[in-house]
């Protein structure tokens, strides 16, 4: 196994990579990663080497791996687009070079590819029988990680919940709860009354794997893990918070609704990403909860922010608090 302190982060430029990315460099790794269309051939920013290059390519993929103990996949196609088509060839190629460099490949995974079989509550071991078509390209890509592990290769997956954070790209909490760049007067929950719901915040997440790969000589060769996060234990706590967050700076409590899911419906066959939505609503329909006693084992402890300054923190880099102070101060000057 290579051991050295070099990494390669495919999906830099997205949410749970570019966390992964930033939190690896602080801890003093070397950070490479690739992006399309790129100017430069090789280009230094913040503290990470990008070159130009696409997942898709393998001899890209190779070649930007080279040296590296580490590949981070958490490359997605934009707006998901494509993914059947897609997913599973940039997998392809990320394991060709984890072999190549007998490196370990870091995999954020989701709960997408359990079905209801498995919840309330989550163990890593759990018989995965999706109900979706994404969930079954999920379960086919830690079968052929598994089948890595046994070709020179290591693997680190860890679950989560649905993602949240200041920079976490496409999620529920962005597209579902509230509107991005704008105050919130108003939340779309998802869920069901009384149905309890798994979440994670993002730099948690990325916190999480950067301390279980400085473990990961002591883990096995396909090493999997749940993270607890956030547990809205009723589907109230998540929307209490946002509230508690937009009157502490200054705006007026945000009325709390049920997601419109018709108006999904109706949109679903002409927007890609909404079609996606409404693909995972089972998993708002019944309680799903993950359990982190494997990673406890490990680490001791799960990275934890607590819950109202996690969604601060959301609401401040999507724009919607400073949004909320500047409608404060025209009221007050009108």
């Amino acid at each position: 196994m290579a051991d050295n302190q070099k990494v390669l982060v495919l999906g830099a430029s997205g949410g749970i990579g570019g966390e992964v990315a930033r939190q690896l460099r602080d801890a003093g790794w070397a950070v490479v990663a690739l992006q399309r269309g790129a100017a430069q051939a090789s280009e230094c920013r913040d503290g990470i080497t990008w070159l130009r290059g696409d997942a898709l390519n393998r001899q890209d993929v190779l070649a930007a791996a080279k040296g590296c103990s580490v590949i981070v996949h958490a490359v997605n196609p934009p707006g998901y687009r494509r993914w059947a088509e897609l997913v599973l060839p940039m997998l392809d190629n990320t394991i060709a070079a984890a072999i190549h460099e007998n490196a370990t490949i870091v995999l954020p995974g989701t709960v997408y590819n359990y079905g209801p079989d498995a919840f309330p509550l989550l163990m890593e071991e759990a018989a995965q029988q999706p109900l979706t078509r994404k969930g079954a390209i999920r379960v086919t890509m830690e079968q052929r990680l598994q089948q890595a592990s046994q070709q020179g290769a290591r693997v680190l997956i860890v679950r989560a919940g649905d993602f949240f954070g200041p920079r976490a790209g496409n999620n529920w909490f962005s597209q579902g709860l509230i509107k991005p760049g704008k105050p919130v007067r108003s939340i779309s929950y998802p869920g069901q009354p009384g149905v309890a719901h798994q979440w994670a915040y993002l730099p948690d997440v990325a916190r999480t794997m950067v301390a279980l790969l400085a473990k990961r000589a002591t883990l096995s060769a396909f090493a999997r893990f749940h993270m607890a996060g956030h547990r809205d234990t009723d589907g109230t706590q998540m929307t209490t918070a946002i509230r508690k967050v937009v009157s502490k700076q200054g705006g007026k409590q945000p009325n709390v609704s049920a997601l419109p899911w018709w108006l999904l419906t109706l949109a679903s066959p002409f927007v890609t990403t909404l079609r996606e939505m409404r693909e995972m609503r089972y998993l708002w329909r019944t309680p799903v909860l993950m359990d982190n006693t494997h990673l406890l084992a490990i680490l001791g402890t799960e990275p934890h922010t607590p819950l109202e300054e996690a969604v601060e923190a959301t609401l401040a880099g999507l724009g919607c608090l400073g949004a909320v102070q500047a409608m404060a101060g025209r009221n007050t000057l009108a």
